[in-house]
């Protein structure tokens, strides 16, 4: 390696990061045909990436509104919001199917985690939420919550756990709309949540995780149940136990600096935004060791561009894009601020 190259890898390097996300726009290869079902979820990594990455100059943001809305269900000509259907966006071309006669999708597959992903693109791409039918899509939604008050991600039925009651409480805020949720079920199932040693599992009873204690917390976020920077408040809150919360959250920075998402696992760059944004909602970056947490992140770059699961491997989509995310909580120079609790940009959220 060269003195240069050698060089390159001791700091984000951010034109070679534009440069592989650019790629990733204009083509994906070909390993990534598997997860067509994803396709909107893949393009949520890139343009986020890129507006992260402050280069949405090159892209078309008209045509990427016009190709995410062409995801959206509709509800036809008549519409039943206690059909069962969720009028949300699909994940791909081939979960989506052609109307009958009166205009109803027949097999209507939307996603909540897709929906997610579309709306978090249309905000970063400056799309006009007043052109949205929010009204259906957030009454449809409450079709998906479940008696406990957790939510399914589709219609017809599938796993219920944190994830999609994250993706519900984010769909609701971004649309400004809670109609579709009973947040006082979503709360009580969140706290359900919390296990023994402080963490969150994806449901009651489950292992602590590092992504589903996101989930937990940037839902209660949303939902106005826990206020922002909570440890500097005067008396902690009981709705959480937030000492235990915080013990298991800082013990996952290991001595790699990079941080786990479950006891005896190995570092792993996604969590560095996971954890991390834990820690930023509830101003708590502080306890973080920034400079070894950065040294691990830089050991996962590519010398290419983009980041990998683990040092020396070679870059993914999913896991550049939380390398990204993570340099930004950790205020890198040249990088958009990011909102912890949605994923996107703060400029993004606020709609500027």
């Amino acid at each position: 390696m060269s003195s240069s190259e050698a060089s390159s890898l001791q700091t984000m390097n951010k034109d070679l990061h534009i440069t592989f996300t650019e790629m990733m726009y204009n083509l994906l290869p070909n390993p990534y045909e598997s997860q067509e079902i994803n396709h909107l979820t893949l393009a949520y990594f890139v343009i986020s990436s890129l507006d992260i990455l402050n280069a949405l100059q090159n892209v078309e943001k008209e045509a990427i509104a016009n190709w995410v809305l062409s995801f959206q269900v509709r509800r036809g000509t008549t519409f039943d919001p206690d059909n069962g259907q969720f009028y949300g966006f699909h994940g791909s071309r081939s979960s989506q199917f052609p109307p009958d006669e009166n205009g109803v999708f027949c097999h209507n597959n939307s996603h909540l985690a897709s929906t997610y992903c579309a709306l978090s693109i249309l905000k970063i791409v400056g799309y006009d939420f007043s052109n949205l039918d929010s009204e259906s899509i957030s009454t449809s939604m409450r079709n998906l919550q479940q008696p406990d008050g957790s939510f399914m991600p589709i219609h017809t039925g599938g796993e219920t756990d944190l994830r999609f009651v994250y993706c519900a409480a984010a769909i609701c805020f971004m649309l400004g709309n809670w109609n579709g949720m009973d947040k006082e079920k979503v709360k009580n199932y969140i706290l359900k949540c919390q296990s023994y040693d402080g963490g969150f599992g994806l449901v009651p009873g489950a292992e602590s995780h590092g992504g589903a204690t996101y989930c937990a917390i940037a839902s209660l976020r949303l939902m106005g149940f826990i206020e922002d920077n909570v440890l500097s408040s005067c008396s902690l809150p009981s709705l959480i136990d937030l000492p235990l919360l915080l013990d298991w959250i800082l013990q996952r920075q290991g001595t790699d600096g990079g941080f786990q998402g479950r006891p005896n696992k190995t570092s792993d760059t996604c969590y560095a935004f996971w954890i991390g944004a834990v820690l930023r909602i509830l101003g708590g970056c502080n306890f973080v060791d920034n400079k070894a947490l950065r040294g691990f992140l830089v050991s996962c770059q590519y010398k290419y561009g983009g980041f990998s699961k683990f040092p020396g491997e070679f870059p993914d989509l999913y896991h550049s894009y939380y390398g990204f995310a993570a340099f930004s909580l950790l205020e890198e120079s040249g990088l958009k601020s990011l909102c912890s609790e949605l994923g996107i940009t703060d400029i993004a959220a606020i709609g500027v």
